[in-house]
């Protein structure tokens, strides 16, 4: 584990520096649970998100030689941010290496903490193509590579999360749920809590789709996902960190998955019931709730929101995801007759009153007896759907539900 040392000593160097983020008792959260469930709101730091901690530490860390060398990071998001601000802070020339991907928002955002000390590269479609051009530039040029996670001095920046809420609690808490990507933030922030609140119990949270942490942990050694689902950017990795995995194997209690529909349900009712603003990776502890419910009964839960960049324009993707793990909404291939009416006979007789059609493909081909039409349909509840399908059956439609079809859901929707 990090020494709790290191993890002070990174605190006095960056206090100055951050924002001492709230705890704060989030008390809708805490009677739906009966507990008493506390928000870490890392959301609200200097950069919006943990990140900026572990940069900011190993940063200063350096040399007056190695400074005059520079440094080199990739990154498609919070850490380029934090990396950037440290550049600014620090005087230290950076070249920030992203995919050309990267939303112009974010690029936008590195630019705006970091001014005249940061160069943006965008190279590659993706995170690793980026990396792999970062840490060649850094090679050719001499220059100090910052990781995002797997480095002793950002994980000892991230562990200050950890002092924080111990500064902060006058209870002892029994869980903290801290989401996980490469693994820093709970590599850092586990190895406090396992010296100075040992009782706590310490869950990590990971993205259903991109579960690196949990299938290492499992088989026993750090696994690398050849597939795996990117939409919970700040916390989908394809493989998590060397020091941080072994940190990992002695500070987790507990993993949990969460469903990425579920993950935008609770950004969702975040923003819209408490005005908080989480990215999708900054939801993930608060999501695993409802995966915890018998176990956090009348306990002390911190939960780590670990950060706020959330980009507007995901809004329609978050609410679409939603609806369809809550059952809301239904995509479905269906074979209307080829002939006059038969639509119209659709709407009137197999749809609900609160039924919503939002989404037709069709193209009548006359040369067969049925045409096939992509129809997306939003019902009010899951009870609304199946009595949609009775009625389907009723009058023998041929149809196939897409949702249950990964493979051509993706390729059609």
């Amino acid at each position: 584990m990090i020494d709790v040392k290191d993890i002070e000593a990174a605190y006095s160097c960056i206090r100055d520096v951050v924002t001492q983020t709230p705890l704060m008792k989030d008390e809708i959260l805490s009677e739906k649970y009966a507990a008493n469930i506390y928000l870490k709101r890392e959301d609200l730091q200097v950069v919006r998100s943990y990140k900026i901690r572990g940069a900011y530490n190993k940063m200063a860390s350096l040399s007056q030689e190695e400074r005059k060398r520079g440094i080199v990071c990739a990154s498609a998001g919070n850490h380029a941010q934090g990396v950037a601000f440290s550049c600014l802070k620090l005087n230290i020339q950076g070249r920030i290496f992203m995919p050309a991907t990267t939303p112009k928002q974010k690029i936008k955002q590195v630019r705006m903490f970091g001014r005249d000390n940061v160069e943006i590269i965008l190279t590659g479609d993706t995170y690793d193509q980026a990396y792999e051009a970062a840490k060649k530039d850094c090679a050719t040029n001499k220059s100090v590579f910052i990781h995002p996670f797997d480095d002793l001095q950002v994980a000892a920046g991230q562990g200050t999360v950890g002092l924080e809420i111990m500064q902060q609690v006058d209870f002892s808490i029994d869980y903290a749920l801290v989401p996980i990507g490469g693994g820093g933030l709970i590599s850092g922030l586990g190895s406090w809590l396992r010296v100075k609140s040992p009782a706590t119990r310490i869950i990590g949270v990971e993205p259903a789709g991109a579960a690196a942490m949990k299938e290492s942990l499992d088989q026993g050694k750090r696994v690398i996902l050849e597939n795996f689902e990117k939409f919970v950017d700040g916390a989908a990795v394809s493989l998590v960190g060397e020091l941080n995995f072994e940190i990992a194997r002695e500070v987790i209690d507990g993993m949990i998955l969460v469903p990425e529909g579920k993950v935008c349900t609770t950004i969702l009712r975040l923003y819209n019931e408490e005005a908080i603003v989480a990215e999708p990776a900054g939801a993930l502890s608060i999501a695993a709730l409802d995966l915890m419910a018998d176990k956090i009964k009348g306990k002390n839960v911190v939960c780590i929101v670990s950060g706020g960049n959330n980009d507007i324009t995901r809004t329609e993707e978050i609410k679409e995801r939603s609806l369809l793990y809550e059952g809301l909404k239904h995509y479905l291939i269906i074979r209307f007759p080829q002939r006059s009416g038969a639509l119209r006979e659709f709407v009137n007789e197999v749809l609900g009153p609160d039924d919503d059609i939002t989404h037709f493909e069709y193209t009548k081909k006359n040369s067969r007896d049925s045409g096939p039409a992509l129809v997306g349909i939003e019902t009010r509840s899951m009870a609304d759907y199946q009595a949609m399908l009775q009625r389907m059956e009723d009058k023998h439609i041929n149809y196939k539900s897409v949702n249950d079809s990964p493979d051509l859901f993706h390729l059609l929707i």
